[in-house]
C-alpha cells in the first residue's frame, strides 16, 4: 500500500506540475514565471512597381529605374521604434525599441542606430535610418549599384490582405511630418500591417545609364543588419530577375523585362 500510494503521490505531483507548466503558456508566460516578449515578424516582400525616368539632355540622357518597396509585420507584437533627444541642438533622436509582452506590460531597448528628419521634395518627416537597404546585381551576384536610401518613416500604410480577418489593429503610428523640431517620436508598424514606398521617391531608384544589357537582380532587405528584435530572420530578403536591353541604342530608354519575383530569397534565378 504505501509503495503503491507514494508512486500514486508522483503521478499526481508531476500531473499538477504540468499543469501548471500548461496554464503559463497560456497566460503567455516562461517556465520561470516572467512575461515573454510578443515580437515582431518583419517580411520583406519582392520588389515591385517598376518604373522608368528620363533625365539629362539629349547629348547626354541619363535612365533611371524605378521600384516599389515594402516591408509587413506578420508577428506576434507590433513594431514600435521610440526616438528621443535632450534638445534640437542635436540633429539626430537615438531609437529605442519598445517591445510589447505578454502579461500587458512594456520594456524598451537601446537600438544601434539613430532616426533622422529628412527633407526632399516629396515628403518631410523622421527616418528610422538602415531599416530597409537595396541593391542591384548582375545575375553572378557582383554588386553593381548600392542605395541612397537614407532611411524609411515607418507607418500602417496598408493592411495585409491574409490577415484582415485576424488582426484589427488600428493604424496609429506616424513620422512627425512637418516636425523638425520634435523632441520625442513614436513610429512603427502594428501586426498585420504594412509599410510601403513608390517608385522614384527619395531613395527608391537606381541609375542605369550605360549599364550593359544583361540579367540583373534586384534585391531588397529589411532590418538587414539586425537592429530590431524579430522572431524570424529568415523572410528579411526578397529579389527580382530582370533583363535590360537596349533595343534603339543607349541614347534612348532601355528596356526591361521581369523574369521572377522572388520572396525570401537574394538569388533570384
Amino acid at each position: 500500500m504505501r509503495v503503491h500510494g507514494g508512486r500514486l503521490l508522483i503521478f499526481i505531483g508531476l500531473g499538477l506540475a504540468a499543469a501548471a507548466v500548461l496554464a503559463l503558456v497560456a497566460a503567455g508566460l516562461g517556465g520561470d514565471g516572467e512575461p515573454a516578449d510578443a515580437l515582431p515578424d518583419l517580411d520583406q516582400t519582392a520588389p515591385g512597381e517598376l518604373s522608368g525616368r528620363s533625365a539629362g539632355t539629349a547629348a547626354k540622357p541619363r535612365f533611371f529605374l524605378g521600384f516599389e518597396s515594402a516591408a509587413e509585420n506578420i508577428g506576434d507584437g507590433p513594431l514600435v521604434v521610440l526616438g528621443s533627444r535632450p534638445s534640437i541642438a542635436e540633429s539626430t533622436m537615438r531609437a529605442r525599441q519598445q517591445i510589447r509582452r505578454t502579461d500587458g506590460s512594456t520594456r524598451s531597448i537601446q537600438i544601434p542606430t539613430t532616426l533622422r528628419y529628412v527633407r526632399s521634395i516629396d515628403h518631410s518627416h523622421w527616418h528610422l535610418i538602415g531599416f530597409m537597404r537595396y541593391e542591384l546585381r548582375r545575375a553572378d551576384g557582383r554588386l553593381v549599384r548600392p542605395d541612397r536610401k537614407t532611411g524609411f518613416c515607418l507607418g500602417d500604410r496598408y493592411q495585409i490582405p491574409t490577415m484582415l480577418g485576424r488582426r484589427k489593429a488600428v493604424p496609429r503610428f506616424e513620422c512627425g511630418r512637418g516636425k523638425p523640431e520634435a523632441l520625442r517620436l513614436r513610429e512603427g508598424i502594428s501586426v498585420g500591417y504594412g509599410d510601403d514606398y513608390d517608385a522614384h521617391l527619395e531613395g527608391q531608384e537606381f541609375e542605369i545609364t550605360g549599364l550593359p544589357a544583361g540579367r540583373y537582380l534586384l534585391v531588397h532587405r529589411v532590418n538587414s543588419s539586425r537592429l530590431l528584435r524579430e522572431t524570424d530572420y529568415g523572410n528579411n530578403v526578397a529579389s527580382m530577375a530582370l533583363a535590360l536591353s537596349w533595343p534603339r541604342g543607349l541614347r534612348q530608354p532601355p528596356r526591361i523585362d521581369v523574369i521572377a519575383r522572388c520572396p525570401s530569397t537574394a538569388t533570384c534565378s
